[in-house]
């Protein structure tokens, strides 16, 4: 069983990662940035000339790793982990290349119920590491599915407000993006290498018929929709972007993306409409002017 105690108290070490422009172009190129060298704004992200870095990309870096596996003492069981949701804050453009460090913490863990499992928030702060200029706060949402329960020994954190509903109008706008055949092959270079986005045998024995794409890179081509529909592909523009995953994609499937805009606040879902499914759901992003 969870335990709470020691879970809420976990903070991680400071992780350090040094990065290089070419880091910077293939997570570019995982979340499907590349796929029109003719429009100049976005060729910019997979280019070495007037190069930037997809927002994002603030996710993977410096990231703890699966440290939930390797602290038996927490009583979670990997194995049935869930990542749920994920948010970023950006405070400042990610530099192209350089070092980063980040500090991790665990914020929130709520008791869902005894058959219901624990919802885990773990915040990463994601610095500068010569200047210690804060670059962005990155927030992850891991649904325990074996660990609820614990409460009526232990405690818990109350949970947060239910994530607001997205509109019931026509979107305001609407953008399909094809995923590639190798995107996972491509994108788990970026850090992520769990065999399930590799592996049609470990993903068989997860219930899946063939790999999927990492939910993170789903949420790098939600990014890559939002940038080039309301930012003109100028990623200081984006400010935060926080999403549900709530189904997996398969390398190949084309997405939809559709968007609510008020001001400089937009809702948006995900959808692959070949399967009628949505796989990101009550997405929202603040946008700078």
């Amino acid at each position: 069983m969870l335990n709470y105690a020691k879970t809420r108290a976990w903070e991680s070490d400071e992780v350090r990662h040094r990065y290089n422009v070419k880091d910077t172009i293939l997570y570019a190129l995982g979340v499907g940035f590349g796929a029109d060298l003719l429009d100049a704004r976005q060729r910019r992200f997979v280019h070495e000339h007037d190069l930037v870095a997809v927002p994002t990309m603030a996710a993977v870096l410096a990231s703890p790793g699966f440290w939930m596996r390797d602290r038996a003492e927490l009583g979670i069981d990997p194995l049935r982990i869930v990542h749920a949701e994920q948010g970023v804050h950006l405070y400042a453009p990610l530099p192209i290349a350089g070092t980063v460090a980040s500090r991790s913490r665990v914020v929130r863990v709520v008791d869902k119920g005894e058959n219901r499992g624990a919802h885990l928030t773990v915040e990463k702060q994601l610095f500068d590491y010569a200047t210690q200029h804060l670059l962005a706060t990155a927030e992850q949402v891991f649904v325990c599915r074996g660990d609820g329960g614990f409460s009526r020994s232990s405690g818990g954190d109350e949970a947060p407000p239910p994530l607001p509903p997205l509109p019931t109008s026509l979107p305001d706008f609407t953008a399909d993006l094809a995923t590639r055949p190798d995107a996972a092959a491509l994108y788990r270079l970026s850090g992520d290498l769990n065999p399930l986005h590799i592996d049609p045998h470990i993903a068989a024995a997860a219930g899946f018929p063939r790999p999927i794409l990492h939910g993170l890179a789903t949420y790098g081509i939600a990014c890559h929709a939002l940038l080039g529909t309301c930012c003109e592909y100028d990623p200081a523009r984006l400010a935060s972007l926080h999403v549900r995953m709530s189904s997996p994609v398969f390398p190949g499937d084309v997405l939809r993306v559709e968007g609510w805009r008020v001001g400089d606040r937009v809702s948006f879902r995900v959808a692959v409409p070949a399967r009628d499914v949505i796989v990101i759901s009550h997405g929202r992003a603040e946008l700078r002017s």
